[in-house]
């Protein structure tokens, strides 16, 4: 069996540039369609109000994204070895199944978002474009998977280059919008979401939908293996700082941009829905004209593309490492694992795009997955920092460990919310079918 039990040999610096990468392919995961639209339709209902949210989960990503770093570089071994050995194998394929599952549920999203982005510009064209695309970019995958040895340093090169597009679509129309710069700093004072159709009652849904699009535990925890593929080592940690602080202020940087957009441009406008990422660029064209809806849609595919990359990734270099098969991409165990996340995906998009039938039972699923899989790696994260030897090797700061057990808290918080959510759903499906059969 292959394993990481060392770490690649360090790689030469080039600068500070040069010195970024693992926490900038984190925030490309991170910032897919479900975050762009998420930021939308709160811009649009509660306008600047809920930016102090975002600073929040950007905080919260920041500091465990660090923390996962920080753990890569002092271990000897992956964070799934280092579970496997410290605790029994079982620990280790907890968390590698858990993100595995989330990934390969959740993977079908990310190529129909790809597809969004080139919607506005695909109508009335033949009905296998679709089709084709999505094969195609799968294709392209797994060729890059299957062709290269090195995959690392054109990852994060290709992850660069869409963070850069992402911020030129949507700073584009940004400025376009104008916003009241002043209502953007006023933002930033705490204040509850109120729902103004039941007597302002308080309304945490939008609150809650922002956080868990930005504060991702698995992207966080991903980042450990990132940072040894890059060939970081304990001298790297205060780079390592650096680049946890630059990649994640970038996340919160281009989803504050396009929540302010929405403020700016469609707050108010109860006569459109926001179904879609696709939908947010169709609903800036009247005003902005097609050219900057060009721009607004290719932020959304490159956000879209690199969702699609790195998610897959994840879930395969994890469950691998979890077998003991090791954990970096460039092994035969996580390239066939990746692969196995990406043709789930793409079965499970063509199925939609074919029938037009959406597989509820798999969203279901994919949701019970993830309110089970935030608090399990967060507290394995904090379990990890307490561990008796880490002192010795570089020792973890208090604040991290302060952020880490308030993520885990956060965690929580948002796995009861959506178990709640996901119980009322199927609450409401199975009371119209017991009626019937009455």
């Amino acid at each position: 069996m292959e394993n990481d039990s060392a770490q690649p040999p360090q790689t030469k610096r080039d600068g500070f540039w040069g010195s970024l990468g693992p926490a900038i392919i984190t925030a490309s995961v991170v910032l897919g369609p479900g975050s762009i639209l998420s930021a939308s339709k709160i811009g649009q209902q509660y306008g600047y109000s809920m930016s102090w949210v975002l600073c929040l989960a950007v905080g919260l990503m920041l500091g465990m994204t660090a923390l996962s770093a920080r753990l890569g570089v002092l271990f000897d071994h992956t964070l799934c070895e280092e579970m496997a050995q410290r605790a029994g194998r079982w620990l280790a394929l907890l968390a590698g199944t858990t993100i595995f599952l989330i990934v390969a549920c959740f993977q079908f999203s990310n190529n129909l978002g790809v597809l969004a982005a080139l919607e506005p510009f695909s109508q009335g064209e033949a009905s296998w474009i679709p089709v084709a695309v999505i094969v195609g970019l799968n294709v392209f995958a797994v060729g890059a998977l299957a062709g290269s040895d090195h995959l690392y340093k054109p990852i994060e090169r290709l992850m660069k280059v869409l963070i850069g597009l992402m911020i030129l679509g949507f700073a584009a129309n940004l400025v376009m919008a104008k916003p009241d710069i002043g209502a953007v700093a006023a933002g930033l004072k705490p204040v509850l979401p109120t729902d103004p159709g039941a007597a302002k009652s308080i309304n945490l849904t939008p609150l809650i939908a922002l956080f868990a699009t930005t504060f991702s535990v698995a992207g966080a925890f991903y980042q450990s293996y990132l940072v040894r593929e890059k060939g970081w080592t304990r001298a790297d940690l205060k780079p390592g700082l650096i680049d946890s602080t630059v990649g994640i202020c970038t996340l919160g940087f281009i989803t504050l941009m396009v929540m302010t957009t929405a403020a700016a441009v469609l707050s108010g406008r109860g006569d459109i829905e926001l179904k879609s990422a696709a939908d947010v660029a169709k609903a800036l064209e009247p005003l902005f004209g097609p050219w900057a809806m060009g721009l607004f849609c290719l932020g959304i595919f490159a956000g879209a593309f690199s969702s699609f990359l790195v998610n897959a990734m994840i879930g395969g270099c994890m469950m691998a490492d979890s077998l003991g098969w090791g954990g970096s991409i460039d092994r035969k165990g996580p390239k066939a694992l990746t692969v196995l996340a990406l043709l789930c995906g793409m079965g499970v998009a063509l199925y939609v795009q074919l029938t037009g039938q959406k597989p509820v039972n798999l969203i279901i699923f994919a949701q019970a997955m993830t309110v089970l899989g935030g608090p399990i790696l967060a507290g394995l994260l904090l379990w990890l920092c307490f561990q008796p030897d880490v002192p010795e090797r570089g020792g973890v700061p208090v604040w991290l460990k302060i952020v880490a057990v308030v993520s885990l808290l956060v965690a929580l918080v948002l796995a009861y919310q959506k178990a709640v959510s996901i119980y009322s759903d199927l609450q409401k499906k199975i009371a119209p079918a017991t009626e019937t059969a009455k």
